[in-house]
């Protein structure tokens, strides 16, 4: 009987601790309920997110300019590349400088097309051509300008302290005298020719880029005699 007693006890102890056990694991779980939902997670969610954003925002940053510096890695490699072919085509003797734009004495700039404006040479002969794309007008050379012809002398090569390259030379036919000088931009293909015939004022600008003539595009006119 003592001993039915004692088990009945221990049951109804055991019942009160758990329910005990039950209560305060209720509580746990509604505080961390309102601490996650109410109070502080909310204030750390919108700094997480805020955070997240700015990363993005670097990141995408970081991105651009490792793009935009390979890009111009890129591009300096292919202009040094055009620059090196271009200097070897000059000591070669051929060439062309391919004019996407030409002033004339009068300061007039006139843009044109590359492959029918140009100053050449090659087979050691040395071309200087225009054609002003005009119909409407008489030319010697059937393009709208004036093709003239005669062979080199005088060659002139050196690099200036920040790297461009002038080329000098002398052109003597049967319709042509004249100097010819020649500014490369250091690093590029991109170059610009001063004409100045040796007999009259009536100077020439070309600006445009140099290539190996068997790589250019030039169409060559009715030589002027």
């Amino acid at each position: 009987m003592k001993t039915n007693v004692i088990k009945s006890q221990n049951r109804s102890m055991l019942r009160v601790l758990t329910k005990r056990v039950s209560r305060v694991i209720t509580k746990s779980i509604f505080l961390i309920l309102a601490i996650l939902v109410i109070g502080i997670p909310a204030e750390s969610y919108s700094q997480q997110k805020k955070m997240t954003r700015k990363e993005k925002e670097a990141a995408w940053r970081a991105s651009r300019l490792k793009k935009r510096a390979a890009e111009e890695r890129s591009e300096y490699r292919s202009d040094s590349i055009a620059f090196a072919q271009a200097i070897v085509a000059i000591r070669n003797g051929s060439w062309a400088l391919e004019a996407s734009n030409v002033t004339l004495n009068n300061g007039v700039t006139n843009f044109v097309t590359p492959s029918t404006n140009y100053v050449s040479i090659n087979n050691d002969v040395a071309t200087i051509q225009t054609a002003f794309d005009n119909s409407n007008i008489y030319s010697p050379n059937g393009l709208g300008g004036i093709t003239l012809e005669g062979r080199v002398s005088g060659e002139e090569l050196r690099m200036d302290k920040e790297g461009n390259v002038i080329y000098n030379y002398n052109v003597q036919g049967n319709n042509v005298s004249a100097t010819v000088s020649i500014v490369i931009t250091a690093h590029t293909n991109q170059a610009t020719a001063n004409v100045s015939p040796n007999f009259s004022n009536n100077t020439l600008m070309m600006s445009g880029y140099i290539y190996p003539y068997n790589s250019s595009g030039v169409i060559e006119g009715s030589i002027s005699y």
